[in-house]
C-alpha cells in the first residue's frame, strides 16, 4: 500500500543528474519525502547536472527569491565545431580549424563580460504565442526572437586542453543567461565556432553545490535521515538581513499588522521569531516592519519543532 503524503516543510539541495528533467528529479525526491507540496527554483537542462534547489511545503512561497537570483555554472566548450543545437546533443553543422592560445581565449572571454545582449536559442524552452520554441525547432522552424540584456559578471578559465580542444570556464550571470549562447558567442568570437560539451550548476544565489546530495544518496537513507536533509525555508533568503521578533510581537505581524522597528530602510528582510523559525518576508520602512510573504501559524510551529527535534542517529552495519 503507498504511503500517504504528509506536511514537509524546508529545502532540499539536490545534485541533479544528466539526462533528468528538473521536474522528473522533483517528482522523484518529492515520491521519497512523501511530500504533499514541492517546486523547483529554476530549470536545468537534461543535459546539464549540478545544484537544483527543490523547495516543499512553505518554502514553495519563497521559491522565486532563487529563481531571481545570480547563477553560477561550470561550463565545458568544444571549439572547432558548431551543432545544430548549440550543445552536444545535436548534429555538428559547421568545422574550423582551431587556432588559439590562452592569451586569446582570455581576450575572447573579456568580451562577452559585463552586461550583453543574447539571442535566445531556437532549442529552450522561452515560449512565443503559448509554444516552447524548441518545439518550432524540431518542427523546422525558426521564428523571430527578441535579444534579451543579462549579465554576466564574470568568467574564468579552468583550463584549455588544445589536442582537445577543449575549454573549461566558470561562469557568474545573472538569472536568464543561456550558456549554450554564451559558448557559441565565444566560439564566434574566437573564429573557430563552438558548442556547449557540458554543464554543471554550481551555485544559485547563497547556496552552494557542496552542500547537495544525489538521488542515490537519498534512496540510501531512511525517511528521518531524509527529513533531517531539508534545510529551513529562509535557507533561499540566506543573503537577506534578518529582524528577531519577540513572542508577541511575531503573532502581531503574524496577525498581519505592522510592527514598530528601530531599523534602516530595508527592501527585503527575513523575519524570525523567538524560536529562530521563519516568519515570513517582509520590507522596513519608516520605522515600519511591513509583511510581504508570511508562513501560516501551523507552517511556523512545525519549523519550531523540527528545529528542536534530535537530528537522527545514521544507521551503523554490524557484521553477522
Amino acid at each position: 500500500m503507498r504511503a500517504p503524503r504528509r506536511a514537509v516543510h524546508g529545502v532540499l539541495l539536490l545534485d541533479k543528474p544528466r539526462g533528468w528533467s528538473s521536474n522528473d528529479a522533483l517528482q522523484k525526491a518529492k515520491g521519497m519525502l512523501r511530500a504533499e507540496k514541492a517546486g523547483h527554483t529554476g530549470t536545468l537542462d537534461p543535459l546539464a547536472t549540478g545544484l537544483l534547489p527543490l523547495c516543499f511545503g512553505a518554502a514553495t512561497k519563497f521559491s522565486q527569491v532563487s529563481l531571481d537570483a545570480d547563477k553560477s555554472y561550470r561550463a565545458t566548450l568544444r571549439l572547432g565545431q558548431r551543432t545544430s543545437t548549440g550543445d552536444l546533443e545535436g548534429e555538428v553543422v559547421a568545422e574550423a580549424p582551431v587556432q588559439v592560445d590562452p592569451a586569446l581565449i582570455a581576450a575572447a572571454i573579456a568580451r562577452h563580460t559585463g552586461a550583453i545582449d543574447q539571442l535566445p536559442p531556437m532549442h529552450s524552452a522561452l515560449k512565443k504565442d503559448g509554444k516552447a520554441l524548441y518545439e518550432y525547432a524540431r518542427a523546422g522552424i525558426e521564428v523571430e526572437r527578441t535579444p534579451r540584456r543579462v549579465t554576466i559578471h564574470a568568467i574564468d578559465m579552468v583550463s584549455w586542453d588544445d589536442a582537445a580542444h577543449t575549454l573549461v570556464i566558470d561562469v557568474r550571470c545573472s538569472k536568464g543567461t543561456y550558456i549554450r549562447t554564451l559558448a557559441e558567442d565565444i566560439g564566434a568570437a574566437l573564429g573557430c565556432g563552438a558548442h556547449l560539451a557540458g554543464l554543471r550548476r554550481t551555485a544559485s544565489g547563497a547556496l552552494r553545490l557542496d552542500s547537495a546530495l544525489t538521488l542515490e544518496q537519498l534512496q540510501a537513507m531512511s525517511d528521518d535521515e531524509r527529513l533531517a536533509c531539508l534545510q529551513s525555508p529562509d535557507a533561499l533568503l540566506a543573503d537577506w538581513p534578518v529582524v528577531n521578533l519577540g513572542a508577541d510581537e511575531a503573532a502581531r505581524l503574524l496577525a498581519g499588522m505592522r510592527r514598530r522597528v528601530a531599523l534602516p530602510d530595508a527592501p527585503c528582510v527575513r523575519v524570525l521569531g523567538p524560536d529562530l523559525a521563519l516568519l515570513g518576508s517582509a520590507h522596513i520602512t519608516a520605522g515600519e516592519l511591513i509583511a510581504d510573504r508570511l508562513l501560516s501559524p501551523p507552517e511556523v510551529a512545525a519549523l519550531a519543532a523540527a528545529r528542536s527535534a534530535p537530528a537522527p542517529r545514521p544507521a551503523v552495519a554490524h557484521a553477522a
